[in-house]
């Protein structure tokens, strides 16, 4: 690399955000942003600075810029005009408090607004679209009680679009830089507690057995980081021949008393 003159830079966690795909939008009073026929929002979206128009100026005066992952539509990100480094996540008004629903991607949102449009089916609130939604999605089954191969071509599709709309999700997630939890107050509807302590005593098993690996790998010994490309050169330069060995030497000397 420094040979080359290349320089080797980690990019920041916001950089995720900054990649995404841009939407110019009005910010709704209690209501959010619309993004592609569904509704978002966040509490931090009705604070009286994001009710004015916004400073921007050029093509898009006045609006807001909020950025979606297609590979995800569950929630949007909306970078806070007086942090810049702070972004809120919008989540879709029609995801329930409680819980989570599979994720879905930007086709699957526009099979659901298609499938609303030709049934001609009156949305009065957002969460009435996730009825529809879980049905395009098909239900909430675990892999493990899936039908066997034996099921019709259709429901294999449709458990292969499901796999897919996981995936996507999967690897949205693991772009996105990881935020602090948000402190929750308890519910009846959350995992239970003795479950809970069950994770986290076998999360610190692994810690623990990683860490003392670690220490028996590294006992009595210090690892020595390798030269760096410029320091091998300095020591021995590229183009000069490596040394002669002493039996070379000797063979030599035998070859020219002979």
């Amino acid at each position: 690399m420094e040979q080359g003159g290349f320089d080797l830079d980690f990019p920041e966690p916001s950089f995720y955000y900054k990649v995404l795909r841009k939407h110019h939008v009005k910010i709704h009073p209690r209501r959010g942003v619309k993004i592609l026929g569904l509704w978002y929002h966040h509490p931090v979206l009705d604070e009286p600075r994001f009710q004015q128009p916004s400073a921007r100026g050029g093509k898009y005066a006045g609006q807001w810029v909020v950025r979606s992952d297609r590979r995800d539509r569950r929630q949007v990100f909306f970078q806070d005009d007086a942090d810049h480094e702070t972004w809120h996540v919008l989540r879709w008004r029609g995801l329930p408090p409680e819980g989570e629903i599979p994720a879905f991607s930007d086709k699957t949102a526009d099979t659901l607004l298609a499938h609303v449009r030709a049934n001609k089916i009156r949305i009065h609130s957002e969460s009435e679209l996730l009825e529809h939604l879980l049905e395009i999605l098909g239900s909430i089954t675990p892999v493990g009680q899936w039908p066997s191969q034996a099921e019709k071509k259709t429901g294999k599709k449709r458990r292969l679009a499901q796999a897919r709309e996981i995936a996507r999700a999967q690897a949205a997630a693991a772009d996105r830089p990881a935020v602090p939890a948000p402190a929750e107050e308890p519910s009846a509807a959350r995992m239970p507690a003795a479950w809970a302590e069950h994770a986290r005593m076998i999360d610190r098993a692994v810690d623990t057995d990683r860490r003392r690996r670690r220490e028996e790998a590294l006992a009595g010994t210090r690892p020595t980081a390798p030269p760096t490309l410029h320091e091998a050169l300095n020591r021995r330069p590229m183009f000069l021949p490596p040394p002669r060995d002493d039996a070379d030497a000797e063979t030599t000397g035998q070859e020219d008393d002979t």
